[in-house]
């Protein structure tokens, strides 16, 4: 079956003054496809992502969605067309329970939909991510890990057809590592997923495609066989 493109961008770039943090000629993330993004500190990583999603405008270029043009779409029009990113519509409230925290982006879904049990699609996410036992416990009171589960927890509750990961396993415990994993791959059967990462066994372990990113612009892409054995990668970036 030929790839079907979901989202891309052409052109696309971001200027913050005299500085241009992306410059990226053409970007496309196929539908079902787990795709990571991968580079040094200051390689334009959230940028790129926060572009895609409508955190920021772009300074140019044209970002597209399902063969629609969304680049001056804002954010929460992109949220209801399926594009979750976990730090653009999943800041923590710190005082709330966790069911609380993820019930408002399920709420906001079941608004979209014309109807449906907030609830049940609540506790659904967090049993995904392994939270449901912690439901009614406070989220500022939980390891930095589960708040970035609930992060996670808080974009499924949305259903997204595209869901934007921007460094998910900071503050996993090692033995958290399998589990978020196989809780992506899982996730991955109904979404397509894009994902920040430093931790380049999860990237190996993940990603069917990885896009190499250095100042700004993209170095590499391929299969992580190709990226690994890729001189200008290992020269920026994986130091081999």
């Amino acid at each position: 079956m030929a790839a079907v493109a979901q989202l891309s961008a052409t052109g696309l770039v971001k200027d913050f003054g005299g500085l241009r943090a992306v410059d990226v000629s053409a970007f496309t993330l196929n539908e079902g496809e787990i795709r990571a993004v991968i580079g040094p500190n200051g390689a334009g990583k959230t940028t790129f992502v926060s572009l895609l999603c409508g955190r920021f405008p772009p300074s140019a270029g044209r970002i597209e969605f399902e063969e629609r043009d969304i680049t001056a779409m804002p954010a929460h029009e992109r949220v209801a067309l399926g594009i979750a990113y976990t730090f653009q519509i999943t800041s923590i409230f710190g005082n709330l329970s966790l069911y609380d925290n993820v019930a408002l982006p399920a709420q906001r879904r079941v608004m979209l939909d014309g109807g449906g049990a907030v609830r049940e699609r609540a506790m659904g996410a967090l049993e995904r991510v392994g939270l449901a036992d912690r439901a009614q416990e406070i989220a500022g009171a939980q390891s930095y890990g589960h708040q970035r589960l609930l992060e996670v927890a808080m974009g499924l509750a949305l259903g997204p057809k595209v869901l934007i990961l921007d460094e998910p396993t900071q503050g996993l415990a090692d033995s958290e590592i399998d589990e978020f994993i196989a809780l992506i791959q899982d996730v991955a059967r109904e979404t397509t997923i894009l994902l920040i990462e430093h931790n380049m066994p999860v990237v190996m372990a993940l990603a069917e495609q990885i896009t190499v990113l250095d100042q700004g612009r993209v170095l590499a892409e391929g299969t992580p066989e190709a990226i690994r054995a890729d001189a200008a990668v290992q020269a920026a970036y994986l130091g081999g």
